[in-house]
Parts: structure tokens; sequence; C-alpha cells
């Protein structure tokens, strides 16, 4: 996955600013590359892959069982290589795993980013993992009692719709101008109302 270039990042800030302009509400932009490595599973599937060479050599060969072993251990050591190429790699992942992953990462990033903390709590997280092609909306207690989550499922909806044509500035800044016109009908400016979070993106190394 290709980095979002710095003239992307510049239109994705100056639409957070724009958006937050209208509204009191707060809105935080995180994108990452994606959510978890996942090698843990990878080497799962090498070590079933090799555990199942024993039985049909035994069967159809008679090879000493110090050859099958070196066999089984060279099936291990290829699938571990191979899993090193990231598409594979998430291939083998359930998609429930990754959705699950993804999302424990969007949540952990809502606190991370002290969206909780916003005054009346009116923040609202717009969290995308490009390598599950996973995108959230996680809104604060304040927007929630206003806002039903059919809402920014509608906005999810959208936003994922542009990732699977690979037209990732535009549906992220698609999405905070959503985001942006939801919050104001509900939370329109305060006076003296000061920016309380970061208006740039927010870009995460998977781990």
């Amino acid at each position: 996955m290709q980095p979002l270039s710095r003239e992307e990042r510049a239109a994705i800030a100056d639409a957070i600013s724009r958006a937050e302009s209208k509204t009191s509400g707060e809105i935080v932009v995180v994108v990452a590359s994606a959510s978890g490595r996942y090698f843990s599973i990878g080497v799962m599937w090498a070590a079933l892959l090799a555990l199942t060479v024993p039985l049909p050599l035994i069967w159809l060969t008679k090879w000493p069982v110090e050859h099958i072993y070196l066999v089984q251990l060279a099936v291990f050591t290829v699938g571990v290589l191979l899993i090193q190429w990231e598409p594979l790699r998430l291939a083998l992942v359930p998609k429930g795993v990754q959705r699950a992953r993804a999302h424990e990462r969007a949540v952990e990033q809502f606190l991370v980013q002290n969206l909780h903390t916003t005054k009346g709590r009116t923040g609202a997280l717009i969290y995308v993992s490009f390598a599950e092609r996973f995108a959230e909306v996680i809104a604060d207690d304040g927007i929630y009692k206003k806002v039903p989550p059919e809402t920014w499922e509608q906005v999810v909806r959208e936003l994922t719709h542009h990732l699977g044509r690979g037209a990732r500035k535009e549906g992220l800044i698609s999405a905070i101008d959503a985001c942006g016109k939801i919050l104001a009908a509900h939370f329109p400016p305060r006076r003296h109302d000061t920016d309380e979070l970061a208006n740039h993106l927010i870009v995460l190394d998977a781990r």
C-alpha cells in the first residue's frame, strides 16, 4: 500500500479544518496501513501445512523418519518465508479476525487521541485501515444521544466504496465533509470556540 502523499495529507487536513469551522464538534482522522501484522496466524498456517507432511510420506514411501522430518522442516521454513509477503499473509487471516482487530484498534485510537475529553463529549473519530479495507466512525456520548448509529453507517458505506475503488483521498474528504455536516446540524459553533484536537491526518504503522 503506497503511503499518502504530502499533497493528499494537506488536502485531508484542509477538509478537517473546513468541517470543524461549521461545528463545535471535533473530528479526528486516523489511517493505518494495517491494524495488525498477523504473523502469528501466518506461522500457524505454516505449522499446520508442515503437520500434513509426514502421513502421506509414511504411506506412500519407505523413507526413513529422518528424511521425513527434514521434508517437514523444509515445508515449515518455506511456509514461514512465504508469509513474509503481506498480501498472502492477509489472505490467510479470516475476515472476522481482521475486522475484530481493526475495530479494536479504532477504539484504542479513540482513547489515545483524547476524543473522550472534548467539551460536551462531541468528538468523532474516522478510522481507516487500508489492508483490511476497514472503516469506522466512532462518536462520543454527546453525539450518540442526538445522532443514530445508522447515520454513521451510511458514511462508512460511502467511504469503503471509495476505498474499494482506490480513491483514498476522495473517500476520506467525502467522509469528513459528511461528518462535518452531521455535527453542524446538532452542534453549531460556540462563541469563543477553541480547536481542542489536532486537525492533521494521523498515520499509524502496522504492529
